[in-house]
């Protein structure tokens, strides 16, 4: 399975009545891919999991793994918490249809860096799909140092990386460099994204290509086929969307804009999360009408 170009993390699409909407979320699946886009994430942080049952999680998977099958792309599915058991059990239980699983780095525990390695290393082993590491330390509160990573990497079954570090630091340049042609590494910081991509990044999983797909499918294309100078240029011009969109907590502002612009029913979100306001979904609706013109 190959790892490059653009993932979409998908939202989660609920009628009015907060129920799931299932050919909303089919509905955008495809105007993704029709973009450009080279495979679709379900149930990432974008997808709000937590608050799905596990009905409404099986039924995303379904409607996600049919559009996938049918295009004949890839699709990963978040998968694992901050328990081993929990998250061997998970991932047993996923869709066969999945390609690959997304598994976070233990969040709220916070174990040591040995202790990091060793949960992967029993999720490989046990897991009936690969797995697609998510490092996202300011979601899980544990950073993860270059060792670490390295570490990781070099476990059987785990084929990549959603990077997410929310920096380009010492550590994301020191394991790009050695293992960005060993390793998928995918991007997961939509304004970041080009500042990886320059360093050897396969691929970004990018929330913001919810909104515009075919421009952030386009900003890949043209690093892959060596078009700096229009790479450049479709970054910086993506720039103010990618911040406008994380204006409030994720995905809040994605799926205000999304009913604004008529591919979802309604911007339900689930609580603890609340709408956006609407001084958010106008800065971000006014940053993708200048992308736009």
């Amino acid at each position: 399975m190959s790892l490059t170009g653009l993932f979409v993390p998908l939202i989660t699409p609920f009628t009015t009545g907060g129920e799931l909407a299932a050919d909303a979320l089919a509905g955008l699946a495809h105007r993704v891919l029709d973009a450009g886009a080279a495979g679709l994430v379900a149930l990432g942080t974008t997808g709000e999991p937590a608050t799905l049952s596990p009905e409404e999680r099986a039924r995303v998977l379904d409607v996600c793994a049919s559009v996938c099958a049918e295009r004949s792309v890839p699709l990963l599915a978040g998968a694992g918490t901050n328990c081993t058991a929990d998250s061997v059990r998970a991932l047993a239980a996923l869709d066969p249809r999945v390609s690959a699983a997304l598994t976070v780095v233990p969040y709220y525990t916070r174990p040591s860096q040995p202790g990091v390695v060793a949960h992967f290393r029993a999720l490989a082993a046990a897991s009936p799909l690969p797995l697609v590491v998510y490092n996202i330390p300011y979601r899980t509160g544990r950073t993860l140092d270059t060792e670490t990573l390295r570490e990781v990497a070099e476990i059987p079954n785990v084929i990549g990386f959603k990077h997410s570090a929310g920096v380009v630091d010492d550590t994301t340049a020191a394991f790009l460099a050695t293992h960005a042609h060993r390793t998928a590494i995918l991007a997961g910081d939509d304004v970041l994204a080009p500042a990886l991509l320059a360093l050897g990044a396969t691929g970004a999983i990018l929330a913001a290509a919810n909104i515009a797909p075919a421009q952030y499918a386009g900003m890949l294309a043209h690093w892959h086929s060596g078009r700096l100078t229009e790479a450049r240029r479709t970054a910086h011009q993506l720039t103010p969307l990618s911040s406008a969109l994380f204006a409030e907590p994720n995905p809040t502002v994605l799926k205000t804009v999304l009913t604004r612009e008529g591919h979802i029913p309604s911007p339900t979100v689930r609580l603890p999360l609340l709408p956006a306001s609407e001084a958010s979904t106008e800065a971000a609706l006014h940053a993708l009408h200048a992308l736009e013109n």
